[in-house]
């Protein structure tokens, strides 16, 4: 993922190849096509992973928890998952979707499933349906925030993603409240 996302940057995603993402990545194509279908693919490498995750957090929270405190617990636990290489990856991962259409599309759709697997676990709480896909999709939009402002912050300080991502969505919180 890391040598695509170099190239997507470096030379635009259209003017990049499989066959330079395999050689970058010191893999042959064929390597290259048993992880992934397309070049597209590569940028969604782990968004199952991290639509479980999710998932996994907001079903092992606790019993009385709120919606949005259960989406809480699924955002530390995603966050726990992500280390340095996600965090490094942040900054080149955006420029290269914000060049490319088709790029942009495939983050949509990312988002889309993050937001689904966390409806579906708010649901299987016994969450109201509404409810369960707003606190979703107020999910997404943390995660997004959160995951922003720790991969292009300062280094310095020892503060992870998920600190990043219950700040998001403790302002997001706040913010809805003032929507009356």
């Amino acid at each position: 993922m890391v040598a695509a996302v170099d190239l997507f940057t470096e030379q635009g995603y259209d003017d990049t190849t499989v066959a330079q993402i395999a050689e970058r990545a010191g893999v042959t194509r064929s390597t290259f096509f048993r992880h992934f279908g397309d070049k597209r693919d590569v940028l969604v490498a782990g968004q199952e992973t991290l639509s479980r995750l999710l998932a996994d957090g907001i079903t092992e929270a606790p019993p009385g928890a709120s919606p949005l405190q259960a989406v809480a617990a699924g955002l530390d636990r995603a966050s726990g998952a992500m280390g340095p290489v996600n965090r490094d990856l942040g900054p080149r991962l955006k420029a290269a979707v914000a060049a490319s259409t088709e790029l942009q599309e495939r983050d949509a759709l990312k988002s889309v499933g993050m937001a689904a697997a966390m409806t579906s676990a708010l649901l299987d709480r016994g969450v109201p349906e509404t409810t369960a896909h707003l606190a979703a999709e107020l999910g997404v939009l943390a995660f997004k925030r959160g995951y922003a402002a720790w991969s292009e912050g300062a280094r310095d300080g020892a503060e992870g993603l998920a600190e990043h991502t219950a700040t998001a969505l403790a302002e997001l919180r706040a913010a809805s409240a003032s929507l009356d």
